[in-house]
């Protein structure tokens, strides 16, 4: 089979909330030019599916520009269908609603094939590709090797697909950072994948797989459970999810505003506990035994919010909706009127007048963000107000920056300047007007630091992590797993997850010899452990270095993983009956260290958005590697010919 060339290979990455793809090879790797919501809607035919909610158009639009002159009307316009009373049923593509939306993917898994493989044909159809282009899918850890044949069939049978292959995404991940061995979390939308890849072998023994109630959802109603008697919605706590007022401080930063007193409950060091009592390593854990527990929380130091500070948030759809529009804009004028006098008048002082200092995020005590208000914005559609209409509501409504600059900027007679001058936009209230998303400004408190106190969502994961790294049979590889930790995915978006994420392993599963914990010994170090002769007097003896400077044999004990004196007879000279695989200096069960893995530098269009699609910064290197560079010798990906002689069943003897 000749080489494929890079403009024609396809990467497809689907996920439970975005699926990304891309058409060709770029020759420096960019992240994923295609990216398309995780969902399709049924449409009016049985089995047929649409991208985009299609709604019937209540009032009736003003004809396009080039309609009017006779020439044919834009691709997005809005599409007429005649009925048998000469009347026209105007429809329309609504990009925004997510009403009645089909999702197939949840927590990893498809659910619904029927629309996944619709959603598939929608991805395949929008990058418009050549006959007969290779096809690399990444495949989610969930699917079982049944759904791997499904999918195989599907893509050789639709698309005609000349090559396909699938990839586990924990693995291209690997290839994306580099590194052969390495302990890959995945937080995505209902879930977290841990697995641990050794050797660009991901085992699946020990394998956390869809890990739920952890992902960027559970960050979300952590938030909303917050933040719901202030009147919040999922939506309002979801675009705050995705602000960068929203963060997660790690353990023992204290809230703005609380004394310095911490936000959560300390998190327990197993080891450390069952020796001193403390609930971590270290001095500073060993000098806080015997504190209050920290909140917030039942009986800690940090009580509940102030009632004074639950003041809500004001519903500007149902006002709008009640008829009492007018009011809401002459009170939000009234409001602005009366700041520009008080300017005025000089009721400020010098010292609030001046430019404030500008304080970290983790300092103030509230922050506001810019809300994107989808329900105010269907309410109004739903109200006939006609296009000159809508968009004189929608200019009088947003509160975005480009409105509150046309209130500021002025000519040079002091008359305000129109939209077009100021911002280079319509003019508010003609027909072309900007219809988009009306924006709310929305002030929260302390709220915005909690999104991952109320439902533990990092100590599940870092209990997943353990156990995964736990669960691997060579044991002089779990101190190299600790020592390569890699968090992806579009869930761990969030200000300060993976800091706290680490901070926490840190807390519970780190072990310091420096630490007051069982491990420590207080003899000496030039000073061996007596042996167990009945002596009295400590007896010089050989440890698995020799000389004099020993380890504890305490030490050695616990972090070897059987014990080796129970073991048959080895060829160790220094310690008879001690078997040699079992020696080495790393610690076992419990890491020394926790480190991230740097991510590469050599992907310059990668590092302002960020590493958390890196398992399609990897799957880019895998096609580069099997389909143009290796041309299938290594059986990265299955053939046509190989299909039509094994069937589906044959994609197990193909992959990396």
């Amino acid at each position: 089979m000749p080489p494929f060339k890079d403009e024609q290979i396809i990467i497809i990455a689907p996920g439970s909330e975005t699926t990304v793809a891309q058409l060709g090879l770029p020759e420096s790797f960019t992240p994923a030019r295609l990216r398309v919501r995780s969902r399709m809607f049924p449409a009016d035919a049985k089995g047929q599916w649409e991208p985009y909610k299609v709604r019937r158009r209540q009032d009736q639009p003003d004809k396009p520009a080039e309609a009017q002159n006779g020439a044919p009307a834009a691709d997005d316009a809005p599409k007429t269908i005649a009925n048998g009373d000469d009347d026209e049923v105007v429809y329309e593509e609504d990009r925004v609603s997510e009403e009645g939306a089909v999702w197939p993917i949840q927590e990893g898994r498809i659910v619904d094939w029927p629309c996944f493989f619709a959603l598939i044909e929608h991805v395949y159809n929008a990058m418009n590709p050549p006959f007969h282009a290779p096809i690399l899918l990444i495949a989610q850890p969930a699917w079982t090797p049944k759904e791997h044949e499904k999918l195989t069939q599907f893509f050789f049978e639709k698309f005609k697909t000349p090559a396909f292959g699938l990839m586990d995404a924990a693995l291209a991940t690997s290839w994306a950072y580099g590194v052969h061995t390495a302990t890959v979390v995945d937080v995505g939308k209902d879930k977290v994948d841990v697995t641990a890849i050794s050797e660009f072998i991901p085992h699946t023994q020990g394998r956390v797989v869809s890990l739920a109630g952890c992902g960027g959802e559970a960050l979300t109603q952590g938030l909303l459970t917050k933040l719901k008697t202030k009147g919040f919605t999922r939506d309002m706590c979801e675009q705050l999810k995705k602000n960068p007022i929203c963060e997660i401080l790690p353990v023992g930063i204290p809230l703005p505003g609380s004394d310095g007193l911490p936000e959560a409950d300390p998190v327990t060091n197993p080891a450390a506990a069952a020796s001193t009592g403390a609930t971590g390593s270290g001095a500073a854990a060993a000098a806080a035994i015997g504190n209050v527990p920290r909140g917030p929380g039942a009986d800690t130091e940090v009580g509940e919010e102030a009632a004074e500070d639950a003041e809500g948030v004001l519903d500007v759809a149902s006002i709008v909706a009640g008829g009492k529009m007018n009011e809401y804009l002459a009170k939000k004028e009234k409001e602005k009127q009366d700041k520009v006098i008080t300017k005025k008048k000089g009721v400020e002082t010098s010292a609030t007048a001046a430019r404030p200092i500008r304080l970290p995020n983790a300092r103030r005590e509230k922050a506001t963000f810019l809300y994107e208000d989808h329900v105010l914005l269907d309410t109004l559609k739903n109200m006939n107000l006609g296009t000159k209409g809508m968009a004189d509501a929608h200019a009088a409504l947003d509160e975005g920056p480009q409105r509150r600059g046309q209130d500021a900027e002025n000519s040079a007679d002091g008359e305000p300047r129109s939209a077009v001058e100021a911002n280079g936009v319509h003019e508010p209230g003609s027909a072309t007007a900007r219809t988009g998303h009306i924006r709310r400004e929305i002030e929260v408190g302390h709220e915005r630091f909690q999104a991952a106190t109320s439902n533990n969502v990092l100590e599940k994961i870092a209990d997943a992590v353990h156990r995964t790294i736990s669960s691997m049979d060579e044991v002089k590889k779990r101190s190299e797993l600790w020592d390569a930790l890699i968090v992806c995915g579009n869930g761990s978006k969030v200000r300060g997850f993976k800091d706290a994420l680490v901070a926490i392993l840190q807390t519970k599963y780190l072990i310091s010899p420096s630490s007051a914990t069982m491990f420590t010994s207080e003899i000496p170090s030039n000073i061996s452990t007596p042996l167990g002769t009945g002596a009295n007097t400590p007896q010089p003896q050989l440890g698995p270095h020799g000389g004099a400077s020993q380890v504890n044999p305490l030490l050695l004990a616990a972090t070897t993983s059987q014990n080796p004196l129970l073991g048959p007879p080895g060829n160790n000279p220094m310690i008879p009956g001690m078997p040699t695989h079992n020696m080495h200096s790393s610690h076992g069960q419990t890491p020394t260290s926790i480190k991230f893995v740097k991510p590469p530098e050599y992907f310059p269009e990668w590092k302002d958005v960020g590493f958390d699609e890196s398992a399609f910064l990897g799957a880019q290197v895998a096609a580069k590697v099997i389909f143009v560079v290796d041309q299938g010798q290594s059986k990265g990906y299955m053939t046509r010919p190989d299909y039509n002689e094994q069937g589906p069943m044959g994609i197990h003897d193909y992959g990396l």
